[in-house]
């Protein structure tokens, strides 16, 4: 009879929290951000039993160790004492779940579909409660909404992915297929790869005559020195990638397989081959720094899918220059035999003519200037043959001035920005702009609009380049100014590329700033160098 009353206790007071247990479910249900969406669980999990402390623990799926853990109660002295996330919390968790007094702490699995997601854990009800049983039936009512608010936030979260991949794909090819040359385009390939995988860095590697692979291009958010390194033939790594395998690195600083120097810099990587048609024309490596999130099966399958289209791409671009280069030869191979076989013949002609008429003359005046005629005629023959030699030599490659080269990067750019940054030019750039500073303010560019899109939110960026300025030593000098309407530049956000336009800038007798945009709105990036 008592165990009934109890029942019928338990059930009221299941009966009293479900108006608050329903708007608790319609909250967690609310919103796309699985982020945002775990935060949400933690805290209403709290508030619904009464708990000071939660945290929603998120288990790698190759394995039991906690990927991750997202905390409610706990305040910031408390969560540097227990050090590095999420390894810090396991031995807490661990500890709590041994615990004898077993009704201080609440361990609820959270399922997304078939699979364990991860565990919400509640502990530490006011005045030294106990959770009740109503507690455990509440916890597991939530973590079952939380699963399916979870996978619905992981399926939008896979969406966005998969369109921002899709986004980067379409960047590099629009950039590929606009000329620009074989070292330009793997950056364009480096670059994109780091911002859409996020990661600490992007690099191509392309094999070198011994049998190993050298860093050719390299885009990172820190100054670490990549271009240029060699990995060894006898690298284990090296035969799995000019096989066409991919290779996932746990930790790059501590696996024996990552010979290079600059591994100890990077955590988790993986490391792309660049093949098409079944040949191998080099790897893309995407490492983040030590303790960064691994990555995910969909990340993985999206930087696969991005490598195998990027490597079409360079295929595709370096056939088209190929193309262009053999159109170019055509042409000048039919100009030099129109000039030979037309014009040096009818100038021949014509000094002949000339010639003649100078022996007939018997005015000495008349017989000179026509001599003078013919000397002049011969010469200009001479001038035209040295032409046609010049015709049919290899054409060099022709450079590409400045203005077209910002005008690439912010075509480039309105891919997947959704609009095209507007461009203002101020003076002769491509006449007065020498090749050094015209690379770093393109670098430079590259990385405002970079920072722009990955943080500023913004749906307007105005861009000038100005090659009139004074700068402040009296030289001549250029001036890039990057102007968006964005959130601005928070304290600590987007420093780091920052300091890397400082330093170009600096390195080269210049200098770079920044701060508010007009009127207090977006941001302002000024970045200039001597001529």
């Amino acid at each position: 009879m008592a165990d009934h009353a109890g029942d019928l206790g338990e059930l009221a007071e299941l009966s009293d929290r479900l108006p608050q247990l329903l708007d608790a479910v319609v909250s967690v249900g609310t919103g796309l951000d699985l982020h945002e969406t775990l935060r949400r669980i933690v805290a209403t999990g709290a508030e619904l039993v009464g708990a000071r402390y939660a945290a929603l623990g998120v288990v790698d799926p190759d394995g039991g160790a906690l990927r991750d853990v997202i905390t409610h109660g706990i305040d910031q002295n408390v969560a540097d004492r227990l050090g590095t996330l999420p390894d810090g919390y396991q031995g807490l968790l661990d500890a709590l779940l041994h615990d004898p007094r077993s009704r201080s702490f609440l361990d609820v699995p959270i399922r997304v579909d078939d699979d364990v997601f991860g565990n919400l854990y509640l502990t530490e009800k006011p005045a030294g409660a106990e959770f009740s049983d109503v507690d455990l039936h509440t916890a597991q009512i939530l973590a079952a909404q939380a699963g399916v608010a979870i996978g619905n936030a992981r399926l939008y979260e896979a969406t966005r992915q998969r369109d921002r991949w899709i986004d980067g794909v379409n960047a590099v090819t629009t950039a590929l297929v606009t000329g620009i040359d074989a070292d330009e385009a793997l950056q364009v390939v480096a670059e994109q790869a780091r911002r859409l995988a996020d990661s600490a860095a992007g690099v191509v590697l392309l094999p070198t005559e011994e049998g190993g692979m050298e860093i050719v291009a390299a885009a990172t958010d820190e100054p670490i020195p990549l271009v240029g390194t060699v990995i060894a033939p006898t690298s284990p790594i090296v035969s799995q990638l000019l096989a066409g395998e991919p290779v996932f690195v746990a930790d790059s600083a501590t696996d024996e397989r990552m010979t290079a120097d600059a591994a100890r810099f990077f955590g988790p990587s993986m490391m792309l081959p660049l093949s098409s048609g079944g040949k191998v024309i080099g790897t893309l490596a995407l490492p983040r720094m030590r303790g960064a999130t691994p990555f995910s099966d969909t990340e993985r399958r999206l930087a696969e899918q991005f490598a195998h289209q990027a490597a079409v791409a360079l295929v595709l671009a370096d056939a088209q220059r190929d193309r262009e280069r053999l159109a170019v030869y055509e042409d000048r191979d039919r100009i030099a035999r129109d000039l030979h076989d037309l014009v040096v013949q009818r100038l021949f002609a014509t000094g002949m003519l000339l010639e003649s008429a100078q022996r007939r003359s018997e005015v000495p005046e008349v017989r000179e200037r026509i001599g003078d005629a013919a000397d002049e005629l011969d010469a200009t023959i001479q001038e035209v043959r040295t032409a046609i030699f010049a015709l049919q030599q290899a054409p060099a490659d022709a450079p590409v001035g400045l203005r077209t080269r910002v005008l690439r990067e912010l075509g480039q750019a309105s891919v997947p920005l959704g609009f095209a940054p507007a461009v203002r030019f101020i003076g002769a750039v491509d006449a007065l702009v020498g090749e050094v500073p015209a690379k770093n303010l393109i670098a430079a560019l590259r990385e405002t609009l970079s920072n722009a899109f990955r943080h500023a939110c913004a749906s307007r960026i105005d861009v000038q380049v100005d090659a009139t300025v004074t700068l402040p030593s009296g030289e001549r000098g250029v001036r890039l100014t990057v102007i968006d309407d964005g959130v601005g530049i928070p304290d600590g956000g987007r420093r780091s590329g920052l300091r890397n336009l400082a330093r170009r800038a600096e390195a080269l007798g210049g200098s770079s700033c920044y701060g508010e945009g007009p009127d207090g709105v977006g941001a302002r990036v000024v970045w200039e160098s001597p001529l």
